[in-house]
């Protein structure tokens, strides 16, 4: 939500050193919010379709079978283009589920959600909800809720950041990624 920070070049580099290859798209062309509030302003500004349009640019030429992953509004990137991408080996979502309601979802898609519990930003009853349509619609959901950590607990640029429970996310997503 507040654009491409340092903790989104952080977690592309930490998927690197464990030998993946990343792109981190700069979906606000350069532009970074001080706050979420200002980061929805800005989301809103830009515009969805905007937005969406830079993400497939940034996938261009990748392989059909590449892993889609995001943190918080780039998980939602990462599930808007599910329908687009059918052959993705994973969906990898850190900070929210993306939305959706598993329509894009092919059978077997292996799905790992990393949460807030509780986040201020979905609900128990609407994590409930989206874990349940994607696994009617065939996905393989692993999700990981985080007791006492705020919305954006793996990025220590904000208040949220939570090392221990940032620790065994990005443990658990190298686990997921080096399965596939």
């Amino acid at each position: 939500m507040y654009g491409r920070r340092l903790a989104v070049l952080a977690a592309a580099g930490r998927l690197r050193a464990a030998g993946h290859t990343v792109t981190a798209p700069d979906l606000y062309s350069g532009r970074v919010a001080a706050t979420i509030d200002d980061g929805f302003a800005l989301c809103d500004q830009i515009g969805w379709e905007t937005i969406m349009r830079r993400a497939r640019q940034a996938l261009s030429g990748w392989p059909p079978e590449t892993v889609l992953a995001g943190l918080s509004m780039g998980a939602a990137v990462a599930a808007g283009l599910l329908d687009e991408r059918p052959a993705a080996a994973g969906l990898l979502l850190l900070h929210n589920t993306g939305g959706g309601d598993g329509a894009a979802v092919r059978t077997g898609l292996p799905v790992q959600l990393h949460m807030a519990d509780p986040d201020e930003y979905q609900s128990t009853a609407e994590l409930t909800e989206w874990e349940q349509a994607m696994t009617d619609a065939g996905a393989t959901v692993e999700l990981f809720r985080y007791p006492g950590a705020g919305h954006f607990f793996t990025d220590p640029g904000t208040p949220d950041h939570d090392d221990a429970a940032a620790a065994r996310a990005w443990q658990h997503s190298l686990q997921f990624l080096g399965r596939l």
